[in-house]
């Protein structure tokens, strides 16, 4: 496998790095890696998909492949690359492939920054503001799920 590195895009750096914990921040997320996968379901759940127009170079780097693959995510990644295009050969053993498959997941996490960034105008306590828009989303779902519940039909 090629060097491949998920890029963070440069007008989502910033909050990228106030979002993990360590080195001066106190942010809700231990790890790039959590972080980049909790924004790109975001914005799968939210049909966003952002292409990376300019990544960061430099804080934060891009995130190794690796570090995907050694905690077990990379399914993630190859799980929305078949649910997004509807074909399993994206999954192919070719370079393009992989590339493919990052490039899908770049743009749903950008995405997914992209209201996570939306949703944190005014705040200091991000893990605060993470908390009220989980309930928000959990809210939505319980709504909609309502909205059809097949029990209603009986009689």
């Amino acid at each position: 496998m090629a060097d491949i590195r998920i890029k963070v895009a440069k007008d989502k750096a910033k909050l990228v790095k106030a979002l993990r914990a360590g080195e001066g921040s106190t942010g809700p997320f231990q790890t790039y890696v959590d972080l980049m996968i909790f924004a790109a379901c975001l914005g799968v759940k939210r049909d966003k998909y952002i292409p990376i127009e300019e990544a960061s170079r430099k804080d934060p780097d891009p995130i190794p492949w690796d570090h995907f693959a050694s905690r077990n995510k990379s399914q993630i990644l190859n799980l929305l690359a078949v649910s997004t295009t509807q074909n399993p050969k994206v999954l192919g053993n070719s370079e393009r492939s992989e590339l493919d498959c990052v490039e899908i997941f770049e743009g749903y996490a950008n995405g997914g920054l992209s209201i996570i960034q939306e949703a944190m105008l005014g705040s200091s306590n991000y893990t605060s503001q993470l908390q009220l828009l989980l309930l928000s989303e959990r809210q939505k779902s319980e709504f909609v799920s309502d909205l059809f519940d097949i029990s209603l039909l009986e009689d």
